[in-house]
């Protein structure tokens, strides 16, 4: 699989292209502030087309370029329920208005919106097979998407869990007690090989969490 990443703006959101090749249909995950012309310049250099924009969570830094990269390419924004309306507030619990007046940006839902409203699906995009785990706690609708590549499978925890870090729960939405069930509950479980591709900051591995990730000592 072609697995390509870039931190975006500011606060340094990991995105990511995937596709199951060269010259195929592509899957966007999470991109953020001012994403667009690099995210423009990988997908023409390896003759990609998004066939989705898939986002872990509602966060600004995570959904700020999703609607004009779903509307400029003509594909739906996949997001949990509980997040949707992080869509139009990401700021979420401080109101739309006075989102526009701290970023200086007016959001809008993308034309297409597909709700991820079944923990444990699987969706076919672009070739692939995205299973979409629920996995709340940094927000009410943090999702993480794993995708088989090879032997080995790649899980996209958003900011649920980082190279020796967990996501933060003391934003709206947040609960450390509901964090650490999806992580044992559904992260903790995968296979030690599985790759993981965090929200913000480098890759690392389920097995090398399981071992070194001091907020998860006797888990």
């Amino acid at each position: 699989m072609l697995i390509e990443a870039f931190p975006a703006g500011w606060l340094q959101c990991n995105c990511y292209v995937l596709a199951s090749k060269q010259g195929a249909d592509a899957i966007v995950v999470d991109p953020g502030q001012k994403a667009m012309p690099r995210l423009r310049k990988i997908l023409d250099e390896n003759r990609l087309t998004p066939a989705a924009v898939l986002l872990t969570h509602g966060h600004i830094d995570h959904m700020w370029s999703a609607q004009k990269v779903a509307d400029t390419y003509g594909c739906p924004v996949y997001v949990h329920p509980e997040d949707r309306g992080m869509l139009t507030d990401p700021i979420k619990g401080m109101g739309p208005r006075l989102a526009q007046l701290a970023v200086g940006v007016l959001f809008g839902e993308p034309r297409q919106v597909v709700e991820l409203d079944r923990d444990g699906d699987k969706i076919e995009l672009g070739g692939m097979t995205v299973t979409v785990d629920h996995t709340p706690g940094h927000t009410r609708g943090s999702v993480t998407f794993r995708i088989p590549n090879g032997p080995v499978d790649v899980a996209l925890t958003g900011d649920t869990l980082f190279k020796k870090s967990i996501g933060r729960t003391d934003l709206e939405g947040g609960s450390g007690r509901d964090l650490y069930r999806s992580i044992v509950d559904k992260l903790l479980v995968l296979d030690d090989a599985t790759v993981v591709l965090p929200g913000h900051g480098p890759k690392t591995t389920i097995g090398a969490e399981r071992r070194t990730n001091p907020f998860l000592e006797g888990l």
